[in-house]
């Protein structure tokens, strides 16, 4: 059976614009996966669970004898970003967006998980694995820990995200690190307060807060082998002060990427050293909550091969292309491949598009049709019936 490409691109466009309208946050996404669960029982797939791992959906499609399986991957979830400009199809959630363009990637899997129904040129067995909460790292954790891997078992995975600034229809990815990992920190300042007009008369916190901010920059400037990427941003600076008033409380937040866990443990390591050394220069004290959130994305070099292959055959040759460095953005992808090889891929959202997490962002539809293809296509390479 032929697909109609058409009403397919037709059909995409009008479920991601439905789904950009009513976003959900991580885990609350029981909207979204009714959708999908909806449409495929619609496309007539052999199994679809609803419920994994909180709001997760996956879909089974079997085809001939073949005994074995790959995975296919989308994230549904949005951020608690309120929308700009005035699109037709705008998010209808107060402070809620799809900014990040998982309305897309989901559109996508549902128009591949179509097209493999319909014209099922495989042997083995394809799960469709709709992730909640991405966003904030928890998503592929609560699937695995509710038995992704036993319930649906799979021999590998793979994923894709859009890219802003990359042409429409442009393929990208590379073998080994693709996407850094993100720690998360925050160090609380305690000290004295007191009037603005008699700062000898305590230890206020502010002062110390802003050196820390600026000696904590000096960690990858000074302390990390220059060959090694990491990256340190303080995102928030928080006192209990007021105009008139010096602060006894301060909080400072923000990530640490990088690529191997020795580098992540060198940081912390040297965060720690950094806030005690600062704050006993200003007679405060330090306290330093550190967390590993996401894990590095590591392609399998065999299977990224596999993904250059089967994106050749969807794209022109001159639109697929390796991609030099690894970008230290971070994706909760990483964790399946703790269980699986798989590969990540990125796919252009065009030149002019505003950048991932910006209240102005959209998904470019015009990219749907290039997903859809590249999902059943290494779908076919992996699971070729000849």
């Amino acid at each position: 059976m032929s697909i109609d490409s058409r009403k397919l691109e037709q059909d995409m466009t009008a479920w991601r614009r439905d789904l950009h309208s009513h976003p959900e946050f991580g885990f609350e996404e029981k909207r979204t996966a009714a959708f999908v669960a909806r449409k495929l029982r619609e496309f007539g797939l052999d199994e679809v669970v609803e419920g994994v791992g909180g709001t997760g959906v996956v879909g089974t499609l079997r085809r001939g004898g073949g005994n074995r399986s790959i995975a296919l991957r989308a994230d549904m979830d949005a951020l608690r970003i309120t929308e700009q400009g005035n699109r037709p199809y705008r998010s209808q959630t107060a402070g809620v967006m799809h900014a990040c363009g998982h309305d897309g990637h989901t559109a996508m899997l549902l128009g591949a998980a179509r097209m493999l129904s319909e014209d099922g040129d495989f042997d083995g067995t394809v799960r469709f694995i709709f992730q909640p909460a991405e966003e904030w790292g928890k998503g592929a954790l609560a699937m695995l820990d509710d038995g992704l891997m036993t319930r649906f078992p799979f021999d590998e995975i793979y994923g894709l995200h859009n890219m802003p600034g990359l042409p429409v229809g442009v393929f990208q990815t590379r073998a080994g690190a693709i996407m850094s990992a993100e720690d998360n920190f925050e160090i609380v300042l305690k000290g004295v307060g007191g009037h603005a007009a008699r700062p000898h008369s305590g230890n206020e916190v502010l002062v110390a807060a802003c050196a820390l901010v600026t000696n904590l920059q000096t960690i990858v400037s000074r302390r990390l082998d220059p060959t090694d990427i990491g990256v340190v941003s303080v995102t928030e600076l928080l006192t209990d002060g007021t105009r008139n008033a010096l602060p006894g409380l301060a909080r400072i937040l923000g990530d640490a990427r990088s690529f191997r866990p020795e580098v992540s443990a060198a940081i912390e390591r040297q965060m720690r050293l950094i806030a005690e050394g600062t704050a006993l220069a200003h007679n405060v004290s330090a306290e330093v909550n550190y967390t590993r959130e996401f894990i590095p994305l590591l392609n399998d070099a065999a299977l990224a091969k596999e993904a250059f292959a089967a994106a050749r055959s969807v794209f022109p040759s001159e639109n697929v292309k390796v991609r030099r460095e690894p970008m230290t953005g971070s994706e909760d992808f990483a964790r399946f491949l703790d269980h699986v090889p798989g590969c990540f891929v990125f796919l252009g959202n065009g030149e002019g598009s505003a950048p991932l997490h910006n209240p102005n962002y959209d998904f470019n539809d015009d990219g749907l049709i290039h997903g859809a293809n590249f999902h059943a296509s290494i779908v076919r390479r992996r699971l070729n019936a000849s």
